[in-house]
């Protein structure tokens, strides 16, 4: 069994556009905004975007990009 949670203060337009997308689907209003929020924490934020790059480390080009950037460009023409 979940966490409940309660959202209070939901703009009444809001949560009628819930109702009818979730009903548009089939499913229950609380199946659509959970599997909304289960899909939102799923994606990294920009924070832990920019983590995972940093700890990749830097790239090893064997020329300097400008020039690889210009070769490629040429080559597709």
């Amino acid at each position: 069994m979940g966490t409940l949670v309660q959202i209070r203060d939901v703009p009444e337009d809001v949560h009628r556009k819930l109702k009818s997308r979730a009903a548009a689907k089939g499913v229950s209003l609380s199946e659509y905004v959970r599997t909304m929020m289960e899909r939102d924490v799923s994606r990294p934020t920009p924070d832990e975007l920019a983590e995972r790059i940093a700890a990749r480390g830097a790239v090893e080009l064997d020329e300097p990009s400008e020039i690889a950037v210009r070769r490629l460009r040429d080559e597709g023409e």
